[in-house]
């Protein structure tokens, strides 16, 4: 991880904040990247969103949490099987 000074501009009728190539490159990010920015005073933070593997899906799943079964209700319409 680095620290690179930067200032906020005038964009418009907001402000921005420019991402050198450099800057992008180490955070993994392209034009389009969706991210997350958290405010607090004085702190500005930019996440990437990315999606998750299955892999990482499937470990996050809690089967307490989430009662162990998907659905609860009985089959529905055509989706039963004899």
């Amino acid at each position: 991880m680095s620290s690179i000074a930067s200032q906020i501009s005038v964009w418009g009728n907001g402000l921005a904040l420019r991402l050198t190539k450099p800057m992008a490159k180490e955070a993994g990010v392209v034009e389009g990247t969706p991210v997350r920015v958290t405010v607090k005073p004085g702190r500005i933070v930019i996440e990437a969103e990315t999606e998750l593997s299955l892999d990482e899906m499937l470990a996050a799943f809690d089967p307490q949490k989430h009662g162990g079964e998907l659905m609860a209700d009985a089959p529905v319409g055509v989706e039963a099987f004899s």
